[in-house]
C-alpha cells in the first residue's frame, strides 16, 4: 500500500537548513536500511521510494528551492526521469554490491526509462490529395510551419549560446515568496504570498543578453516544404509519419518529434468516395429508362460506355466492377456504382402531351 506523501525533510530526518553533505549522509544511511535487496519487510520498497524521492528533491538546489517555496505543489510536475535520470548511485554507494544503478531497481520501481520522453512532441498536419493520387500513389508536397530549436543559440536563448544560470532572485523556482507577520485576535499569524518572479518572469533562469535571432525564446518559427510518398489506395484519415520533423525537444540536445500527416481525398465533383468504392449519379430521360440506352461515364482512367437496361427504376444502382480505388494493402479494387436518376420533364409540348395521354390510356 503506497504511503502518503510526507515532508521530505522529515523523511530523511534532517533539519530544513541541512547542507548537501548532511542530506547525502542521511540518505545513504536510510537507503542502506530500507533497500529491498537488504530489507525483506513488506514496507521496504515503499519506504525506499519515499527516501529516494526526498533525496532527489533536496539534493538539487533548484528543486529544493521550489519545494521550500511551494511545498509538494512546487515539485509535483517532475517525472521519475527528471528526478533519477542523472543520479550517480554508483558514486554514492561505491562497491556495496546493491543494485542502485540504471536498468535495475530504479527502472523497476519507478519505470522512468519506459516513461522517458526521448524526443519532442509530434506535430500533426492535414492534407488533401486528388483521387488520381489515391488511385495511383506517388509524391505529394507538404507545406507546414513549426517551432524549431534556434541554431544560433543552441536552443538556450542566450547570446553566448551557453545554458543560462539560475535566476539569483528566485534561485530557480520562478516564484517570489513574501512572508509577513500579522496580529489577529491576540495571535501572531504568518501570511505567505507567492507571486511570479519579476526578474525571470517565472522561467527560473537568467538569460542575461538574449539571442539576437530568437530574442531569448530558444526557438524560431520555421517554414518547411517536404515531399512524402502516398501509397495507392490510402484510406481517408490515415496518418503517415515523417521522423524528426515535429516539435523540438524540451531541452537542448533532445531530438525533435515526428511529423504526422493525416491524408484525406479531395472533394471531387465526379465521384463520392466510400472506402475503395466510388459513387456517381447519372440522370437519364423517362424514355431512356423505359426503353434502355447507352451512356458515357467517366472513371479515374478513361471514360467507358455503360448500357442502361430497359425498365431501369429511379435510384437503381448499376455496378462497374473494379472501376473504383485500390484496396489498401489487401489487393483488388473497389467498384464504381452508378445511381440512376430519372429526369421528369417540367414542360412538354402539345404533341408530347398527346403522346403521354395515349400512353396512359393504353396502360
Amino acid at each position: 500500500m503506497p504511503y502518503p506523501e510526507q515532508d521530505y525533510y522529515q523523511v530523511l530526518g534532517v533539519p530544513r537548513d541541512a547542507d548537501v553533505e548532511a542530506i547525502k549522509q542521511a540518505y545513504h544511511k536510510l537507503a542502506m536500511k530500507w533497500h529491498p535487496d537488504r530489507n525483506k519487510s513488506p514496507e521496504a520498497e515503499e519506504r525506499f521510494k519515499q527516501i529516494a524521492k526526498a533525496y532527489a528533491i533536496l539534493k538539487d538546489p533548484k528543486k529544493r528551492a521550489q519545494y521550500d517555496a511551494l511545498g509538494m505543489e512546487g515539485v509535483a510536475h517532475y517525472t521519475a526521469e527528471d528526478l533519477f535520470g542523472g543520479m550517480d548511485f554508483a558514486d554514492l554507494f561505491g562497491d556495496m554490491g546493491f543494485d542502485f544503478g540504471g536498468g535495475g531497481i530504479f527502472d523497476r520501481m519507478f519505470g522512468y526509462r519506459r516513461a522517458r520522453r526521448a524526443h519532442g512532441q509530434d506535430l500533426r498536419v492535414r492534407i488533401e490529395v486528388p483521387l488520381e493520387l489515391v488511385d495511383q500513389g506517388g509524391k505529394q508536397k507538404v507545406r507546414f510551419s513549426h517551432p524549431a530549436s534556434c541554431s544560433d543559440c543552441n536552443g538556450h536563448g542566450t547570446r553566448s549560446g551557453r545554458a543560462p544560470g539560475l535566476c539569483p532572485a528566485c534561485q530557480g523556482s520562478g516564484r517570489r515568496v513574501d512572508v509577513r507577520q500579522e496580529q489577529r485576535q491576540a495571535q501572531q499569524v504568518k501570511i505567505q504570498q507567492i507571486t511570479i518572479c519579476p526578474v525571470c518572469h517565472g522561467r527560473g533562469t537568467e538569460i542575461g543578453e538574449p539571442c539576437r535571432v530568437c530574442g531569448g525564446y530558444g526557438q524560431v518559427e520555421k517554414q518547411e516544404t517536404i515531399k512524402i510518398t502516398i501509397p495507392p489506395g490510402i484510406e481517408d484519415g490515415m496518418v503517415l509519419r515523417v521522423p524528426g520533423r515535429g516539435l523540438p525537444g524540451d531541452a537542448p540536445g533532445v531530438p525533435p518529434g515526428d511529423l504526422q500527416v493525416a491524408v484525406y481525398a479531395k472533394q471531387d465533383g465526379r465521384f463520392q468516395r466510400m472506402g475503395a468504392d466510388l459513387w456517381r449519379s447519372e440522370t437519364i430521360d423517362v424514355a431512356d429508362a423505359v426503353l434502355g440506352t447507352t451512356i458515357k461515364v467517366p472513371t479515374l482512367g478513361s471514360s467507358v460506355k455503360v448500357s442502361v437496361p430497359a425498365g431501369t427504376q429511379p435510384d437503381e444502382v448499376l455496378r462497374l466492377r473494379e472501376k473504383g480505388l485500390p484496396r489498401f494493402n489487401s489487393g483488388g479494387r473497389g467498384d464504381l456504382n452508378l445511381r440512376i436518376q430519372i429526369r421528369i420533364p417540367e414542360k412538354i409540348s402539345a404533341e408530347e402531351r398527346d403522346l403521354y395521354v395515349k400512353l396512359k390510356q393504353m396502360r
